[in-house]
């Protein structure tokens, strides 16, 4: 019975292997400064300006906003700004905007 058991193991482990796991979300890459001003100046993206204004009409709760960390990184989609956005209360969100239309996609 040992036998037996020590194969289904060893099946059980290369199934494992040769099973594909779900898809996890690539990692963003991100745009380095001089990608970032050649993406604004030929029309690929709105300003950053832009970007904060639209993630400011959408924050959770009012009061004060404070944009921390933005980056602008190539999407699924296309090209989006993550912005990192604290609140007078001390909660983060992140938000992301489409860097050509200037509209918010999510916020959380």
């Amino acid at each position: 019975m040992m036998p037996t058991l020590a194969v289904a193991a060893v099946f059980v482990a290369a199934l494992a292997v040769a099973v594909p796991l779900p898809a996890v979300a690539a990692p963003r890459a991100c745009l380095s400064k001089a990608e970032q001003r050649a993406a604004i100046s030929s029309g690929q993206a709105v300003t950053l300006a832009t970007a904060i204004r639209a993630a400011h009409g959408t924050a959770r709760g009012r009061g004060a906003r404070e944009v921390v960390r933005a980056r602008l990184c190539r999407g699924p989609n296309g090209l989006v700004y993550v912005l990192t956005v604290l609140a007078r209360d001390g909660k983060v969100t992140r938000t992301t905007v489409d860097a050509g239309s200037g509209r918010v996609v999510d916020a959380r």
